[in-house]
C-alpha cells in the first residue's frame, strides 16, 4: 500500500495511477482521507504501507512529517517531492543532482530535501509544474498571466503527468535524488505567449518587475536550466511532453476540443 502525506494536485494524480492500494492525508480528512494530526489513524497506516510518499512542504524550518511521524518511517520505501528551487541561481546554468544545494531562497526546503535524502528516500526534485485546470493556458484565458521582459531569465517546467511517470518509474530504483524536468528550459514569457497564441489571444501586457509581489520577485531573481539525465539513465523515464509546446498543445486540445459538426481544417504546410 502507498501512503501519501499531502494528497494534493500532484500528489492525487500519483494516487490515481499507482499499481496497488493508496491512503493519503489532508490537513482537514477532506474526501476520505486521513487528518494529518490524527495520529490515532495516521500511524497504523503507515504500519500498513509499504511506500510512502510525501508532498508536504516545510513549515517554518520544520518538515511536518518528518517533526510529526518521522520515528515511524523505517522500513518503508521513500519518496518525496522536493523543489529544484533548492538549487539557487545558477545565472542561467544547467544544474544536475550534484550541484549544491540550500544556497537559494529555500533554506527551509533544502534542509527537508537533505533530511529525506538521509532516510534513503527517492527524491524528487521538481521545476514550474503545470497540468489540466493548473497551466499557463488557464492564467491567459483568465486575464492573470504578464510577461516581464526578461527573454535570458530561464526556467525549466514538467507536466504533471510526467512527474507520475517518474514516481512510478522509481519504485524500485536506488535511492538519491532525482531532477523531473523537461528537456527545454526556456523564458516564462516565452511559454505565455505561446499560450496566448494558441487560444487565439495577444500577447499578455509587459510589466515592470518592481511592480510584482516580493514572492513573484523571488521567484524571477533565480535563472537555472535543469538536466534530467539522471532520471533517463537510472530510472528509464522519458518526458511525454518534452518540452512545454507538447504539453499546452495537448491541454489545449482536452478543454477546446473541435465541434463535430465543424467543417474540416484547411490543408496547412505547418506541420509542427
Amino acid at each position: 500500500m502507498l501512503l501519501i502525506f499531502g494528497l494534493g494536485y500532484t500528489a492525487a494524480r500519483i494516487a490515481a495511477a499507482w499499481p496497488g492500494a493508496t491512503l493519503g492525508t489532508t490537513r482537514d480528512g477532506r474526501d476520505g482521507s486521513l487528518r494529518f494530526a490524527d495520529a490515532a489513524a495516521v500511524r497504523p497506516a503507515i504500519a500498513a504501507a509499504t511506500h510512502i510518499l510525501s508532498s508536504v512542504p516545510p513549515e517554518g524550518e520544520h518538515d511536518p512529517v518528518l517533526a510529526r511521524y518521522g520515528d515511524a518511517l523505517d522500513g518503508r520505501r521513500l519518496f518525496y517531492l522536493s523543489s529544484t528551487g533548492v538549487y539557487g541561481d545558477a545565472a542561467g546554468a544547467w544544474v544536475d543532482e550534484s550541484a549544491p544545494t540550500g544556497s537559494g531562497r529555500r533554506a527551509a526546503r533544502a534542509a527537508a530535501d537533505a533530511a529525506w535524502l538521509a532516510r534513503g528516500a527517492r527524491v524528487f526534485r521538481l521545476p514550474g509544474i503545470y497540468g489540466p485546470g493548473r497551466s499557463p493556458l488557464d492564467r491567459v484565458a483568465a486575464g492573470k498571466a504578464h510577461r516581464i521582459g526578461l527573454p535570458d531569465q530561464l526556467f525549466s517546467r514538467v507536466h504533471v503527468d510526467d512527474i507520475v511517470g517518474g514516481v512510478l518509474a522509481a519504485r524500485d530504483a536506488p535511492a538519491g535524488a532525482y531532477n523531473l524536468a523537461d528537456d527545454r528550459p526556456c523564458s516564462q514569457d516565452e511559454v505565455v505567449a505561446f499560450a496566448a497564441h494558441l487560444l487565439g489571444l495577444p500577447p499578455p501586457p509587459v510589466v515592470a518587475l518592481e511592480t510584482l509581489s516580493p514572492m513573484a520577485r523571488g521567484f524571477y531573481a533565480e535563472n537555472r536550466r535543469v538536466a534530467n539525465g539522471k532520471a533517463k539513465r537510472i530510472l528509464g523515464w522519458r518526458p511525454a511532453y518534452r518540452d512545454y509546446r507538447f504539453g499546452l498543445r495537448a491541454l489545449n486540445a482536452m478543454t477546446s476540443p473541435t465541434p463535430v459538426s465543424a467543417a474540416p481544417a484547411a490543408a496547412s504546410g505547418d506541420q509542427r
